[in-house]
């Protein structure tokens, strides 16, 4: 991993109406409702957000007026090892001079299988996709036809994909896209046991995200008693433990987020960083489910695409080789102390919450998030990406020369919080 770490060049802003990125903007709400769909809608950012990118390099973003950013999105969790991660990439590339999309899949799918078997703890199998959508949705039909069930539990604002059973937006779904689901809190045993009961013999899966990360909120690490809790009522139920790793898979244990509590799901579904970027997604299961996942009927054109799966497996090699995990602990660990010692300095009330490698910083008394705008609009003009309200993300390539860097921008950030809402 690097060591060092040039500083950006300077985020100058341009007159909007003569950059490339607000010309492309324009191009594409012509043909693209809205411009952009889902998640990558920049307009839901601070004025000056880029929404188009022309490359990437390690944790180094440039957007498409030059501008050189040293990224804390990360691709929104994708992006694991560092942009173009040099061994990552030839082996995608040495895929690609063979075939990508072929009639069947290529010997990647069973290295890959193979390779997955070994890292992820609880897993005697894997079946492939392409995004994390695809895998929840395709760990909950094993549960359902493993159990014969239909009840799947959700925690309140938990965010488990963008098709109708889970997007966060009712438009285009219906009421019956939901019918089966019933919500509980998270890290709330008492909630969790009632919901439980009211599924009763018809409970398929609890779902679960391995730490709470909701928008806009204070993250959550589940206490032991949590965890514990729900692994014994889906067990006593005859129910699937099943764990969404789509964000926080790799980042927070090699072998799986809840190994460090002693905790297996039944299944887990993972994606984002899998792959670093290239477009992969994962169910990984028990033997005690193999049969189920053998019966059911989910597939894709594109799922068995060689490239990404190479790509795959160059990803799992370099984090268990690197000891990725422990990189980005340390990383994350200086961001956060830094921050602290910058806030409290200048008399700023932060709140950091969740694990240090995703990172999420939100301002006391904001809850229109105006004071998080500020400072990462600040911090952007210095070289820095941040979000306001979404958990961020390390990758293998942040250096703590980065870190030094980037806490440059981020006191500016926090100095131009101090002079637009005052201290507190």
């Amino acid at each position: 991993m690097p060591t060092t770490a040039p500083e950006p060049s300077p985020a100058t802003a341009t007159t909007a109406a003569t950059t490339a990125d607000q010309a492309l903007r324009q191009r594409a709400r012509r043909v693209v409702p809205g411009g952009m769909t889902g998640h990558l809608n920049a307009a839901a950012l601070p004025p000056g957000y880029p929404q188009f990118f022309q490359r990437g390099q390690g944790c180094r973003l440039w957007d498409v007026d030059g501008r050189e950013f040293i990224d804390f999105m990360c691709a929104w969790g994708p992006n694991l090892l560092g942009y173009h991660h040099p061994e990552v990439e030839a082996a995608a590339q040495a895929q690609a001079a063979l075939g990508d999309c072929l009639n069947g899949p290529t010997p990647r799918f069973v290295e890959l299988a193979e390779a997955v078997v070994d890292t992820f703890a609880h897993a005697d199998w894997v079946m492939f996709q392409k995004n994390g959508t695809d895998a929840t949705t395709v760990a909950l039909m094993v549960a359902r036809a493993a159990t014969g069930r239909r009840k799947v539990l959700v925690a309140h604002g938990s965010y488990h994909g963008a098709a109708p059973w889970c997007t966060p937006v009712p438009a285009g779904t219906t009421a019956e896209d939901r019918t089966h689901l019933i919500r509980f809190r998270y890290n709330d045993v008492a909630s969790l046991e009632q919901a439980v009961a009211e599924a009763g013999t018809d409970l398929a899966a609890v779902l679960l995200a391995p730490i709470r990360h909701d928008l806009g909120i204070d993250q959550e690490l589940p206490t032991p008693a949590f965890a514990q809790a729900a692994r014994r009522l889906c067990t006593q139920a005859g129910a699937a433990l099943v764990l969404d790793e789509v964000r926080t898979g790799l980042r927070l244990h090699g072998a799986g987020s809840w190994e460090p509590l002693g905790i297996r799901p039944d299944l887990s579904a993972w994606s984002k960083a899998i792959a670093n970027g290239h477009a992969l997604a994962a169910v990984t299961g028990t033997d005690a489910l193999r049969d189920a996942a053998g019966r059911i009927f989910t597939t894709g054109s594109f799922w068995a695409g060689g490239v990404a799966m190479a790509a795959g497996l160059a990803t799992l090699a370099v984090a268990r080789r690197d000891g990725l995990a422990a990189h980005l602990d340390r990383i994350g660990s200086l961001l956060r102390q830094g921050l602290a010692e910058q806030a409290a300095a200048l008399g700023i009330g932060i709140r950091q919450s969740g694990p240090v490698q995703m990172p999420l910083v939100l301002f006391n008394d904001d809850p229109a998030w105006e004071k998080g705008f500020t400072f990462c609009a600040e911090a952007l003009r210095h070289g820095v990406y941040l979000h306001p309200k979404h958990n961020m993300f390390l990758c293998g390539a942040h250096t703590e020369a980065d870190i030094t860097l980037a806490l440059r921008a981020t006191e500016a950030g926090l100095q131009a919080v101090r002079q637009r809402h005052g201290a507190g």
